[in-house]
């Protein structure tokens, strides 16, 4: 195996452990969140038009709501 910092061992532990401190019904709802953040960070990033686009964001999820 490498020497890199995370080894999948590693990986391994570190997902058993929160698994353990959040329980299996909450990991999809973390998952979420952070696949949003990441989203929305990158729009941040790479779009000149942000505001156009929350605007319009914004507007759907009111539908749905």
């Amino acid at each position: 195996m490498g020497r890199g910092l995370f080894q999948p061992m590693h990986l391994l532990l570190i997902l058993f452990i929160v698994l353990i401190f959040f329980g299996p019904g909450r990991l999809p709802e973390i998952g979420e969140g952070l696949g949003k953040s990441i989203r929305g960070f990158k729009k941040a990033l790479f779009n000149k038009d942000g505001d156009k686009e929350d605007k319009k964001e914004a507007n759907t999820l009111e539908k749905k709501s």
